[in-house]
């Protein structure tokens, strides 16, 4: 499997509680942490305009 190369990363730190927090909530809607980390920072982006659009794919019929 080829690594996507626009894919980057870094090293963030939580406090414990925040982690704890983080941990429950990826559980419960069956994610990873990092992929709830992924869903969270897109959805703040999206909900203040600032998400980058991504070109939309062409439809296959």
């Amino acid at each position: 499997m080829a690594k996507d190369n626009t894919t980057k990363s870094f090293v963030l730190r939580v406090d414990a509680a925040t982690m704890d927090a983080l941990e429950k909530w990826a559980a419960d809607e069956f994610r990873s942490i990092n992929g709830q980390l992924q869903w969270i920072i897109a959805e703040a982006l999206r909900k203040s305009g600032r998400k980058p659009k991504t070109p939309k794919s062409p439809d296959l019929k």
